[in-house]
């Protein structure tokens, strides 16, 4: 072949093969371009009816953001007594329940209002009361306590909510035979957080989770815990469905989801780690079933 052909032929051939690499380079900064200006889709709103402990304790502020992200969804929080929370399963007012009252829990899955009831966590209730400890309470008999309280006429706060901490109070002056009333026995009608506020500058006497005792005890100068331990102060958390069966506008697929991420080994492992790096030791403790 002639030289100054084979140049032509090299010549054309180095267009081509750099027209091809141009062509590729294009397309793929046009596929990057288009794939960065697609819109992510817009996440799918769940609503989560909680215990005003799961909030106040911070736990949700971890959990939440990471079954978020996992899903593409924004879950909606409302939290409230487990008495309303468990009503707003069965008015079909919420797609996903976090409770800690398992007799009421058990009634509601009986009515056909919930389902998929799984066990996820645990802690425990303590009494906390006046560092001067007026009624003189402690060790681990919390209904000796209670009877104690009554006996000196010491100020009990309740939260008076129907919540599993207010279930759980009003179960124990039932078992001390009592019926608490009286300018003593002060109902706040609020959440755990704002009710301990309450008995610190009351100077009374509360039954509250440990979480939210550990989360706000900082700001509890006033209070110290004085009964726990007993073996009937556990405290049982319990996640579940709304049934889609029942009320057909609820967001079954994404509350199914929220269910198995709660009870996952991964969330898990989250639950059983919050609260020891500042506290000490875990806020809720790992229960599945």
């Amino acid at each position: 072949m002639p030289k100054n052909r084979y140049l032509s032929f090299l010549f054309a051939f180095m267009l081509l093969f750099l027209a091809a690499c141009g062509n590729t380079e294009t397309k793929d900064a046009a596929a990057k371009d288009k794939k960065a200006v697609e819109p992510k889709a817009e996440p799918i709103e769940l609503i989560l009816a909680t215990t005003t402990s799961t909030q106040d304790s911070g736990l949700l502020d971890v959990l939440l953001p990471i079954f978020e992200e996992e899903n593409n969804v924004k879950v909606k929080t409302i939290a409230v007594g487990t008495g309303q929370a468990l009503e707003m399963g069965t008015k079909g007012e919420a797609d996903v329940l976090l409770v800690h009252a398992p007799k009421s829990e058990e009634e509601i899955v009986a009515s056909g209002d919930a389902i998929n009831r799984k066990r996820v966590m645990y802690n425990d209730f303590v009494l906390v009361g006046p560092k001067d400890n007026p009624a003189g309470v402690s060790g681990e008999d919390i209904v000796a306590a209670f009877k104690k309280i009554s006996e000196v006429k010491a100020n009990f706060i309740t939260r008076g909510d129907d919540s599993g901490t207010h279930k759980k109070d009003l179960g124990i002056w039932t078992s001390a035979a009592i019926t608490p009333e009286g300018d003593t026995y002060i109902s706040t009608g609020q959440g755990m957080g704002a009710s301990l506020q309450i008995a610190n500058e009351k100077s009374g006497y509360i039954l509250t989770d440990r979480a939210t005792w550990l989360a706000q005890e900082k700001n509890l100068t006033n209070l110290q815990i004085v009964v726990e331990g007993g073996k009937d102060l556990m405290n049982i958390y319990h996640v579940m469905q709304v049934n889609p069966e029942k009320h057909d506008m609820v967001n079954s697929t994404d509350a199914e989801k929220f269910v198995e991420f709660m009870i996952n080994s991964k969330t898990q492992e989250e639950i059983e780690k919050f609260g020891k790096e500042e506290f000490g030791q875990s806020l809720f403790i790992r229960y599945t079933e």
